[in-house]
Parts: C-alpha cells; structure tokens; sequence
C-alpha cells in the first residue's frame, strides 16, 4: 500500500462538495438535487465509476466546473468518490438533501478552503482515507474576533 496527497484544483470564486457514493445514478440525481435546492447555482459534479466502464462520470449546468470537477476526481481516482465544485450558492444550501440522497454514502468535506485529499493506494484501487481542509489555526477566538463572526454571518443573510 502506498500513501499520497492530491490538491484539489479548485476554480476560483468555488466551494466544493467531497463525497463517497456507489451508484452509476449518482450524477444525475446530484445533478437534479443541485438545480432543485439553488435554482440559480452554477455547478459541475463528476464521479469515479468503480466496475464495469470504470470511467468518470460528469455533468452540471456550467461546462467549466464540470470539466474542472471531472479533471480533479480523474486525479483523486478513488472508487465512487464524487466531486462538486459550485458558485452562487453555498453548501450549506445543499448538504442535508445531499444526504438523503439514496446513493451518497458520506461526505469527507464541504468547503472553499485549499483541500489536499488523503489517498492509499493497493493493486486494487485507490482510496479516500480523509481531507486536510484549509489550514492550520492561528490562535484561539477573543471578544474582537467573536463580533467579527457574528457580523460576517449578518452582512451574508445567514443570521438576523
């Protein structure tokens, strides 16, 4: 078993969605909950194929995240792992539906933070074993930070 990292190449201005699925209906039925929670999002979703044609599987509304979703999970090569990259919406807009659907297994990470994607490798295949999600914290929040959060969540509609 061999052990590497690969660094999601995310479209400018995105956040991602990463996941572990097992059907070949996954794409389509992502693609349907994207457009169905967030009318207006512009995204790509793209799966690895386990068996039979074992190819990467793609659509989305916009031909660039789509290509860029398709390109990255072609890299991560894990078996049913599925990428979302999305713009003008967030994921908190799509998680919940996203696990309820039928063939989502789990989800390593929702985010628009750099990612590096933990995989082993075997003869077999490869395999997601985690995420590392942005960096590394730089302290611990004071009364300065904690009102900095609160406006942030107020000036982008999350909170009264």
């Amino acid at each position: 078993m061999q052990f590497e990292t690969v660094k999601i190449a995310m479209p400018e201005g995105c956040n991602l969605i990463l996941g572990m699925t097992h059907f070949i209906k996954s794409v389509e039925d992502i693609h349907e909950l994207m457009v169905n929670s967030v009318p207006t999002v512009k995204f790509g979703v793209a799966f690895c194929e386990a068996s039979g044609d074992r190819l990467v599987r793609f659509s989305g509304n916009d031909a660039l995240l789509a290509k860029a979703a398709a390109d990255n999970i072609y890299k991560i090569a894990a078996g049913h792992s599925f990428l979302i990259f999305m713009r003008d919406a967030f994921p908190v807009n799509v998680l919940t539906s996203l696990k309820y659907v039928y063939e989502v297994v789990n989800i390593f990470c929702a985010t628009a933070n750099p990612v590096e994607v933990v995989i082993a490798r075997t003869d077999q295949g490869g395999s997601i074993l985690g995420v590392v999600d942005g960096e590394t914290p730089l302290g611990i929040e004071d009364d300065a930070a904690k009102k900095k959060r609160h406006e942030f969540l107020r000036k982008i509609g999350y909170k009264l």
